[in-house]
């Protein structure tokens, strides 16, 4: 694992310099990685990570970022600003997921750092309002596609993650998730759409076992929720996931993706007040004073609050509107270029993030594919179970040409994947989560990725 990818262009601080250098020598540099690393993004070449694109977008979000990036969000009193930017944000989410079909309008919500924290956060709350009804074993129950961040939660928190296989149309299984539950459910998950896949798990008919069974639900839409909200009113089949469903009491979606903002930032709300207060944190007895915390996080940065709250404002409805429909043709003109291929086959119905597996009868695996993508500047992100890759759809891909580009790509990445596997060549990308197309076996992902969390841990040498 190379640990100074540009030893061989710029200085290693292997320790903190005597004298700070310039700040115009540093900034060049700086701009020097980010023009190259950001630009298969601009291209179109990128499944996810870049959501936006726009290069005038980002500067106005950095400049917006850098009144009040040095502003904690602790710090009310002499940052009101953030409890503007902070309870409009909020209310602006809440009101693409159902809020108005609440009685009472109860929804509310907090802002967090991501997906992983919006996760994390009601599967803390559930437990401990398991915890107030006498539950002392306290379990989850998900789909095993769900995020696996909820994993991370349970065993923080001390939950048993009961995770259940998904249908053969990869969502999930509800009379399973049923079967699974007992009197120490303390949350039942389900996601619009889910990561893998990008698919919507039949959550309606999770909100009738929630209310039922009187077990919390929380849909996760970290990834798709800012696309899939616009989903009907632009005419497609978007089955409902939002609080319009009675069952449902929690939400995440992630405003650092599909909403435009910078990264770091993701909202996420609750059905009452109640629910949310569950997450909280108190000590009232501290020398240092009253000490209260809404979630994990302390110490925040109001610039991410700020830049969130700025592009949300400023694209407005109507701009939401227009990408989501950009996003939503462009998966299923590149759901079409996949189709045209025998050996290829897409799973499920996807309606932004299409993810695509090889064939029963294909003479080669997934990854031979996308081995072949890679040559030419495509990164997918690989999966297992089955194998497969996704391409999530972004604005960048919706440039004109890039679908043209990537037909032509596929067209030749299949002659040359079926060669290789006859060639009795290994392939050489696998399924590693935030890697994309990156040249690692699959049966060696694993291992790869925690010598590779080992090494970023370890001083400079």
């Amino acid at each position: 694992m190379n640990l100074f990818p540009y030893a061989h262009e710029f200085p290693v601080q292997r320790t903190l310099p005597d004298q700070g250098r310039p700040r115009s020598e540093v900034l060049d540099e700086i701009v020097a990685m980010a023009t190259r690393e950001d630009a298969r993004a601009h291209d179109g070449y990128i499944s996810g990570s870049v959501y936006s694109g726009d290069v005038q977008h980002y500067a106005f979000l950095t400049e917006v970022f850098g009144h009040f990036g040095h502003a904690n969000v602790l710090q009310r009193d002499l940052y009101p600003s953030a409890t503007k930017f902070e309870g409009e944000l909020i209310a602006m989410v809440a009101g693409l997921f159902g809020a108005q079909a609440v009685p009472g309008g109860t929804v509310c919500g907090v802002v967090t750092s991501g997906g992983t924290e919006s996760l994390m956060n009601p599967l803390l709350a559930a437990r401990e309002a398991g915890r107030e009804r006498g539950v002392q074993h306290p379990n989850l129950v998900m789909p095993a596609t769900a995020h696996p961040a909820l994993l991370k939660g349970a065993h923080y928190f001390g939950v048993e993650a009961r995770r259940i296989p998904v249908t053969a149309d990869q969502v999930a299984d509800v009379d399973a998730m049923v079967a699974a539950t007992d009197d120490d459910t303390v949350m039942l998950v389900g996601s619009a759409g889910t990561y893998p896949h990008g698919l919507i798990d039949p959550i309606e008919a999770l909100s009738a076992v929630a209310v039922e069974r009187q077990i919390p639900l929380h849909v996760d839409a970290c990834l798709g929720g800012f696309v899939l909200c616009f989903g009907r009113e632009l005419g497609i089949d978007v089955p409902p996931f939002d609080f319009s469903l009675p069952g449902v009491t929690s939400i995440s979606a992630d405003t650092h993706k599909y909403g435009f903002g910078l990264k770091g930032s993701s909202v996420l709300l609750y059905r009452t007040a109640e629910a949310r207060r569950h997450q909280y944190f108190a000590v009232n007895d501290w020398p240092g004073g009253l000490y209260t915390s809404p979630g994990m996080s302390g110490s925040r940065s109001g610039g991410i609050i700020a830049a969130a709250w700025a592009a949300m404002v400023t694209l407005g409805r109507s701009g939401y509107l227009d990408i989501a429909r950009s996003i939503f043709e462009t998966a299923a003109r590149l759901r079409n270029i996949i189709e045209t291929h025998d050996d290829l086959r897409v799973i499920g119905d996807p309606l932004f993030n299409v993810a695509f597996t090889h064939g029963p009868d294909a003479e080669f695996d997934i990854f031979h594919v996308n081995d072949a993508l890679a040559e030419r500047g495509w990164r997918l992100n690989g999966l297992q179970s089955p194998p497969a890759v996704h391409f999530c759809i972004t604005r960048p891909n919706t440039a004109p040409g890039v679908m043209d580009r990537f037909a032509t790509d596929l067209d030749a990445a299949v002659i040359q994947a079926r060669q290789a596997a006859q060639d009795g060549q290994a392939p050489r990308s696998g399924a590693a989560y935030g890697a994309g197309g990156a040249s690692v076996p699959a049966h060696a992902v694993t291992g790869a990725m925690v010598a590779w969390l080992d090494a970023t841990q370890d001083l400079p040498r």
